[in-house]
C-alpha cells in the first residue's frame, strides 16, 4: 500500500533531519552523532519503544543507524530468552552480523574498483 511507502520516507527523513540538526547547530563529531544513534536503537529498542516505530515506518526505521542499533537490542533478547546470561554476549553479534557481513562484502569489492591514495 503505498501509505506505507509515505510512512517509511517521512520517519525515515525525520531521522536524518535530526542528525543533520545535530552536526549543524552542535560540536557533535559526524562519528558522536552516528554512535548516538546506535546506542540510542538500543536504548530503545531495549525498553519497547522503538518496535512501534518499526512497526509504523518499516524500513524508515530499521534501515538508518538507529534500526541497526534496535536489531542489537532485539538479538540481545531473544538470545538471553534462549541462553541466559551467555545470551548478553553472543546475541548482538548474531543479530548484526549479517549487516556486518555485508559492509565487509560490499566494501571489499568497493576496494577493488578504486585506487587508494594519501589524502595530504
Amino acid at each position: 500500500m503505498i501509505i506505507n511507502y509515505i510512512n517509511a520516507f517521512w520517519v525515515g527523513g525525520l531521522i536524518c533531519v535530526i542528525g543533520q540538526i545535530l552536526i549543524d547547530k552542535t560540536k557533535l563529531t559526524p562519528a558522536r552523532i552516528l554512535t548516538s544513534y546506535v546506542v540510542a536503537g538500543v536504548v530503545l529498542g531495549a525498553a519497547g519503544l522503538y518496535e512501534p516505530i518499526v512497526k509504523f515506518a518499516g524500513a524508515g526505521a530499521t534501515v538508518p543507524l538507529s534500526g541497526f542499533g534496535y536489531a542489537i537490542s532485539q538479538g540481545v533478547k531473544k538470545a538471553v530468552h534462549l541462553n541466559g546470561f551467555l545470551g548478553v554476549f553472543s546475541g548482538a553479534v548474531t543479530a548484526a552480523a549479517v549487516g556486518i557481513t555485508a559492509a565487509l562484502v560490499f566494501s571489499f569489492i568497493a576496494a577493488l574498483f578504486t585506487k587508494s591514495s594519501d589524502k595530504s
